[in-house]
């Protein structure tokens, strides 16, 4: 009787169609090779949110390459995390080659930051931070607030 090896690996509940830790810690940047490239130079996470900016995205990348990424982080069974889930790539103009990823939670969003920020698709870097939601323009009299830092 043959028997069939086990395979114990932490992706069993992540459906095939999305890629796997494997493949992402293979295709993604030392440490070191981060710290050495000019994209990377002043990166700054953020502040921790569900949304995630991710840029310097190769003009040939299209959405369903970034859902086949971080559609990793959501639990597909639920329809509200569906429903949370929500990719939008820049194709032109000045915010070409961006993208914002909707995840269900900062949870979720913090593991995707880690896992992601610095993996190589079609040859470039993907740089990911947490979005910065817009502020609303109020108080525009108080000389501290709505000044942007230099």
């Amino acid at each position: 009787m043959a028997q069939q090896e086990e395979v114990s690996d932490e992706d069993d509940d992540i459906p095939s169609e999305f890629i796997s830790r494997r493949e992402l810690e293979k295709g993604r940047l030392s440490r070191d090779e981060i710290k050495r490239m000019s994209v990377f130079k002043n990166y700054e996470a953020g502040e921790p949110t569900c949304r995630l900016y991710v840029k310097n995205i190769a003009k040939q990348v299209e959405e369903k390459d970034l859902k086949n990424i971080y559609g990793r982080y959501i639990d597909i069974s639920s329809e509200a995390e569906r429903n949370m889930f929500d990719v939008i790539l820049m194709k032109e103009g000045r915010m070409k080659g961006q993208a914002f990823v909707g995840l269900p939670n900062e949870k979720s969003a913090e593991k995707a930051l880690r896992d992601t920020n610095g993996y190589v698709l079609h040859d470039k870097p993907l740089v990911v931070q947490f979005a910065r939601s817009a502020k609303p323009k109020q108080d525009t009299n108080d000389p501290k607030k709505g000044q942007k830092k230099r």
